[in-house]
């Protein structure tokens, strides 16, 4: 029944070590000797995805930087892509600076922020990502990035999201991957969105699809997905949308997903 199947990677492909284990391993190449397409769809850049992608022997199209971004593994052709609308990223950009506040860009997959610290260090440790420092960042935000991100207290990032919307407007998705990330893209750079691409790209319907994830950032396509998977370890709020809840990213939650429903093997 199901021909898609779209996993987020950190805490739920990854266990808490970073690791795909050998059992989640040997379920992903299963499903796809039965003729699945197993996806990744992460907030992660593409060069940070496409490397645990290429480990676990993938070579379709992922989605990443939130859905901004879906590019083939085999030979890296964008399927598609959202930029951030111009006037948000400048508005955004200045809003930062009002605030003092942490922020990211990614331009042609490559990771800036306008000056070292603990946060970009502990971020790009986290994602095993180089990056790059640009004390002029007025520049950069000038160019067109999937993705910006802000990192600061969780506390603190739900308190000014709410500002930065409708500062914003309507033209850009502001989401969280993790309490202390928030990111901002596109309006239609969201998992749904992407994964309502990709099932029109291999010819499948909404219904024959699976995405698993822990975080908010994954709602939109557990919400379009015919079975919408959240871990045991995922926040509440997407446990209470999920149709289903599967263990935890440190119990291979995944594999277990792709036996019962894929496999049968349960």
């Amino acid at each position: 029944m199901y021909k898609l199947i779209a996993i987020d990677i950190d805490d739920t492909l990854i266990n808490d070590n970073r690791e795909v284990t050998p059992a989640t391993q040997q379920a992903l190449e299963q499903a796809v000797a039965q003729g699945v397409v197993v996806t990744l769809a992460t907030g992660r850049a593409y060069a940070s995805a496409q490397a645990i992608a290429r480990q676990t022997g993938l070579n379709v199209p992922i989605i990443t930087y939130q859905g901004a971004l879906v590019k083939n593994l085999l030979d890296e052709k964008v399927l598609y892509e959202r930029y951030m609308p111009q006037d948000a990223a400048h508005k955004l950009f200045e809003y930062c600076i009002q605030k003092n506040l942490h922020l990211q860009t990614y331009i042609d997959d490559k990771l800036y922020a306008r000056e070292e610290n603990q946060k970009l260090i502990d971020y790009t440790t986290l994602n095993g990502t180089a990056y790059y420092v640009e004390p002029d960042f007025s520049k950069l935000v000038a160019q067109p990035t999937p993705k910006m991100l802000i990192i600061d207290e969780p506390d603190y990032l739900d308190q000014i999201a709410p500002e930065i919307r409708e500062i914003l407007g309507d033209g850009v998705h502001v989401t969280k991957s993790k309490p202390n990330f928030l990111e901002i893209m596109h309006h239609e750079g969201t998992k749904g969105h992407a994964l309502k691409f990709l099932a029109g790209h291999f010819g499948c319907d909404l219904s024959q699809t699976i995405a698993i994830g822990d975080s908010w950032n994954d709602h939109e396509m557990l919400e379009a997905a015919g079975l919408g998977v959240a871990m045991a370890n995922a926040i509440p709020a997407l446990k209470d949308i999920a149709d289903y809840v599967t263990l935890s990213n440190n119990e291979d939650g995944v594999k277990h997903v792709i036996d019962k429903f894929v496999l049968n093997a349960e």
